[in-house]
């Protein structure tokens, strides 16, 4: 009997041996997860942080340029999107750039995308969007029909024979497309108030080519 109940504590003795190294093994796993998750994080905070510089040097290029010009444009120092009213290239209910609306272009057009594909950006540019944007006035599909054509009327007046030849021109092709918003995204005054004049506009918008990458890791790492 003495023999027997040493035997069955030596097992129980062994017993607990095993699992305390397989405790020791669970966690030296579990510290190399760690460590490898979280080199994986500052690499991609790392990355985050490319792109952002990017997308700052690019703004405060844009701002640079347009700071001391008289054109009425307005300058997102989030996003880079340059804002001007409609009423600059168009008449009201019309998608016909005025003879105004064509000097403003000449003037604006080679300076934006002299910037924007610079050897310095290019390969970080994905594209550049001509948005029109209306206020609410009148009927979704009105207002869809006249954001459109207003901005397809700017690309189209861009690569038409009447418009000078500039540095970037055949390139801009690449990237360049138009879209219309209707009255999908519209802009308030400083009170936070709904703004029809503000709203009625012409947008140029770029993406950078990481842009839907980092918004994923952003998440990513927000949650963590």
């Amino acid at each position: 009997m003495r023999y027997r109940k040493k035997e069955q504590v030596n097992y129980w003795m062994s017993y607990a041996d095993l699992m305390s190294a397989m405790l020791m093994v669970f966690a030296l796993l579990l510290t190399l997860v760690i460590l490898d998750y979280r080199e994986l994080l500052e690499q991609k905070e790392k990355e985050i942080e490319e792109v952002v510089n990017v997308k700052t040097e690019i703004i405060k290029a844009l701002t640079e340029a347009f700071k001391e010009s008289n054109m009425a444009i307005e300058i997102d120092q989030q996003t880079g999107a340059i804002r001007f009213p409609g009423s600059v290239l168009f008449e009201s209910n019309s998608s016909e750039i005025s003879a105004k609306g064509e000097g403003f272009l000449k003037e604006f057009i080679p300076a934006y995308l002299g910037i924007l594909l610079q050897d310095r950006f290019k390969d970080e540019i994905s594209s550049v969007m001509i948005e029109g944007h209306t206020d609410k006035k009148g009927d979704y599909m009105y207002n869809m029909a006249l954001s459109q054509d207003r901005a397809y009327s700017v690309l189209e007046y861009i690569y038409s024979k009447d418009f000078p030849d500039f540095k970037e021109k055949s390139l801009s092709q690449k990237y360049i497309t138009a879209n219309g918003r209707s009255f999908n995204q519209p802009l308030t005054n400083d009170k936070g108030e709904y703004d029809p004049d503000r709203s009625r506009r012409v947008e140029f918008l770029f993406r950078l080519k990481d842009d839907e990458a980092i918004k994923a890791i952003e998440e990513l790492v927000k949650d963590k």
